[in-house]
């Protein structure tokens, strides 16, 4: 898994959301979330903002570029 799915699936964890309800939020499918988390797809630059400003943390922090 890369560092981008790791944290995706350990932020979604986190904030006690299913890929689901995060492919609802996203108006993606859910499948599309498994991809992202196994490192299979890469998600464009709006949705990782979105999914910065949903899990409560930085674009950076998802990117592998920083630890917090």
């Amino acid at each position: 898994m890369n560092i981008f799915g790791k944290r995706l699936n350990e932020l979604r964890q986190e904030e006690k959301l299913t890929r689901a309800e995060l492919a609802k939020r996203l108006n993606v499918s859910v499948r599309l979330i498994s991809y992202w988390e196994k490192g299979e797809r890469e998600c464009s630059f709006d949705t990782l903002i979105q999914l910065a400003d949903l899990l409560n943390t930085t674009t950076d922090y998802l990117l592998g570029r920083t630890e917090y």
